[in-house]
């Protein structure tokens, strides 16, 4: 790991001044095993940037992510979100954290313009929830993101009855909603064909820019990843292998990442 370590201080990635969204710094996580599921990772993700995490099956894309959600505590590290320290969000101070998951997390029963305001179920009074009865800015603000991602059109469908691609744009489409300035989008096009999976990625890396919403986003597709995303991050055996812009990455960082 020394060689792999010598190669990402030397070409670690750009600097910007646009002002970071998530800094993780140095998080290691072991669950009991011979070696950490990561270990020492750490990476700034500024608003703007869209960011690929790419690694084999067992690298230890899910563990980070689940850190950087709050799911897991790291047993080292810190995970900073929006200036705040991750550990000590709680509540409704949680929604700065929006998520895209691969399974698109909709209520089948239920429209999408209704998926879409669940967005909002951090900004509004409980009873209102229950009843499902928003007040007239949330739902402009949730049609506003379903006309964001094309689906303006079909906000009084249901969410079962939509292809896999408009699915993930409704959770998109609810992300947006949440108004967070980071989103994390785990295995986002997993499901996905490849023309519905150009489609979401493209929205992602539109919304990162127009917004200043930074975006991480774990994929196992490389070209996608050097289609679409601004900057690779490379996980191999739960270490960090490979931080740099997309027209840095070589084959090198390829064979880093991915080598038997």
């Amino acid at each position: 790991m020394a060689d792999s370590a010598g190669v990402l201080a030397a070409r670690s990635a750009p600097q910007t001044t646009a002002a970071p969204q998530l800094v993780v710094a140095g998080i290691t996580k072991t669950f009991g095993g011979p070696r950490p599921a990561i270990e020492d990772v750490g990476f700034t993700v500024h608003e703007h940037e869209f960011v690929a995490v790419l690694g084999p099956s067992g690298a230890g894309k899910t563990t980070l992510f689940r850190c950087v959600t709050g799911l897991l505590a790291p047993d080292r590290g810190t995970v900073t979100i929006g200036g705040a320290d991750l550990a000590s969000l709680r509540g409704r101070a949680r929604r700065r954290i929006a998520v895209v998951f691969q399974q698109f997390n909709l209520v089948s029963r239920l429209s999408a313009l209704d998926n879409v305001l669940a967005g909002r179920l951090g900004h509004v009074s409980t009873w209102r929830v229950m009843l499902r009865r928003f007040p007239a800015a949330d739902r402009q603000l949730a049609l506003a993101a379903l006309d964001r991602v094309g689906l303006l059109a079909h906000a009084e469908q249901r969410a079962d009855s939509l292809s896999g691609g408009q699915q993930q744009r409704v959770a998109i489409a609810r992300a947006l909603a949440q108004r967070s300035r980071f989103l994390l989008a785990d295995e986002p096009v997993a499901s996905l064909d490849p023309e519905s999976a150009k489609s979401v990625l493209a929205i992602l890396r539109e919304i990162a820019r127009e917004r200043a919403i930074a975006v991480l986003m774990s994929l196992h597709q490389v070209d996608f990843a050097m289609q679409f995303a601004d900057r690779v991050i490379g996980l191999r055996a739960g270490r960090m292998v490979a931080d740099c812009a997309v027209g840095q990455f070589a084959d090198t960082d390829r064979h880093m990442i991915y080598a038997t």
